[in-house]
């Protein structure tokens, strides 16, 4: 089939996100100018390069309370954030984190999750999480959006520290077979890395 996605595919589920997958998740957690803390996890991320370390993420739409949506505006006001990445032992927690939850609610404490402080930025981490990238804000790029009232935004950010757990640490690589990093795919899906294999660049 072929489609314009201008217009209808005629599917059960729009197939755009099913089709670019799997996709890592950012678990994001930041600060307001307040002081208050924040944690929610999007799928639109990824690294963008390696000298220095890079990552972008998508951070689309308005907050249901208005304004844009809290880890948006957190990283832009306060410069600093952190990708706690997720590990499919703590898939159910992120995911509590995904609810549209008011700006009040500390979403460490929804999802019975641990915070713990970070050496170069101020946002915490999560303890439950296998690695960390301690981030510093780089800037906004606005995306093309069919929807006015729906903002799409990609953010950059530079990786300035790196935390790994030795847990997942064998003979001087992770191993991803006890990493098992989870990652997004299409509809409600998702997926974790437990096989594994190599193949060496031609020469």
């Amino acid at each position: 089939m072929f489609y314009k996605p201008s217009e209808p595919h005629g599917l059960k589920h729009g197939p755009f996100k099913a089709i670019v997958a799997p996709r890592p998740i950012g678990w994001i957690s930041s600060l307001s100018e307040n002081g208050e803390v924040n944690l929610a996890p999007f799928s639109f991320f990824n690294a963008m390069a390696e000298n220095p370390p890079v990552v972008a993420m998508g951070i689309n739409g308005p907050h249901k309370e208005g304004g844009a949506k809290d880890s948006r505006q957190n990283i832009e006001r306060t410069k600093e954030f952190v990708c706690n990445m997720v590990s499919y032992n703590i898939r159910e927690q992120m995911n509590a984190t995904s609810a549209n939850a008011p700006r009040s609610v500390n979403e460490f404490e929804l999802a019975g999750l641990t915070a713990i402080p970070s050496t170069l930025v101020k946002p915490p981490r999560v303890k439950e999480s296998y690695a960390h990238l301690e981030c510093v804000y780089l800037k906004t790029i606005p995306l093309p959006s069919n929807d006015p009232e729906n903002p799409n935004n990609m953010i950059l950010g530079e990786v300035v520290g790196i935390h790994i757990s030795e847990e997942i640490i064998v003979d001087g690589m992770i191993d991803m077979t006890k990493y098992q990093p989870l990652a997004r795919l299409g509809y409600m899906d998702y997926s974790y890395v437990d096989n594994i294999f190599s193949m060496n660049r031609p020469a």
